[in-house]
């Protein structure tokens, strides 16, 4: 069994926090950068290249990507055989994500009560996701998750007849209602199966994996690359004022369901979609 301080998961998650709101993974950069080259509208081409140099000038002088901070939402991989002392993990956590708010001048933009809607001044506390797996270590993934974005995702239970052309044929309503809003390029995340609430991690988890990484599952990988294609045929483009990249990837995860659903989510990033990893 091996021991890990509170004091240790406070101190990563408030790294992660920073990292994630000021640096782009190397994955989108890379992403957008080959969209640029590819991207037909002139203007198009041309906001792209404005998305780079404000994750350049964020790099370099420390800044965040964008205004909107987010609610951070926190997966964490708990191994099995770890003993969490000197205090609650969850408490660790939140701990971490408002010292990392405070040291990083990040906004805090959580409310304690949807209908009181008082802000809690420390952006906690934050949105946790536990998985139990073997192993001795603690594996965080920190996603502050801007809500530009994050309003315009949905969740519909299907039904078994309607099918994958139904599932693809919401997912692209989806994207087409969201418009300009969720500030594309896009990353699209899409979680099918399981039940109402599964299916929403499932799509929330999906915005994690690297952008031009696949699903491993053939049927899954086609779903991927035809949305893909019939998301940016949709015209939307760079910050919606039209072209060929509406989308960067479209990443889909499934998980078993009831014989009588179809559940379907979809949870749309924006450009950026942050996220940071470490691990204890």
């Amino acid at each position: 069994m091996r021991e890990i301080n509170v004091k240790q998961i406070s101190e990563l998650v408030s790294k992660l926090c920073i990292e994630a709101c000021y640096f782009m993974t190397p994955d989108i950069h890379q992403k957008i950068t080959e969209s640029k080259l590819i991207e037909k509208s002139p203007l198009g081409q041309e906001i792209l290249g404005t998305l780079l140099e404000n994750s350049h000038i964020a790099r370099t002088q420390e800044k965040p990507l964008c205004q909107d901070t987010g609610m951070t939402v926190v997966f964490v991989n708990l191994g099995q055989d770890v003993h969490v002392i000197g205090g609650s993990i969850e408490d660790a956590i939140n701990e971490g994500v408002r010292e990392g708010y405070e040291k990083g001048y990040l906004r805090k933009s959580v409310v304690n009560d949807p209908i009181l809607r008082e802000n809690t001044k420390d952006n906690t506390p934050a949105v946790i996701h536990y998985n139990i797996v073997p192993g001795d270590k603690i594996e965080i993934e920190v996603s502050p998750k801007g809500f530009g974005s994050e309003n315009k995702s949905q969740l519909k239970m299907l039904t078994p007849s309607q099918g994958v052309e139904g599932v693809k044929d919401y997912v692209v309503q989806v994207v087409s209602e969201a418009g300009a809003n969720p500030c594309p390029p896009i990353i699209v995340g899409v979680g099918i199966g399981g039940t109402m609430e599964r299916c929403a991690y499932y799509a929330k988890h999906a915005l994690l994996r690297p952008v031009g990484q696949h699903s491993s599952k053939p049927h899954i990988r086609a779903i991927e690359e035809e949305l893909l294609e019939r998301i940016n045929k949709l015209g939307i483009g760079p910050a919606g004022f039209g072209g060929t990249t509406t989308a960067l990837a479209v990443n889909v995860e499934v998980g078993a369901t009831h014989i009588a659903g179809l559940p379907v989510a979809v949870n749309i990033g924006c450009h950026a979609t942050r996220h940071a990893h470490g691990v204890l």
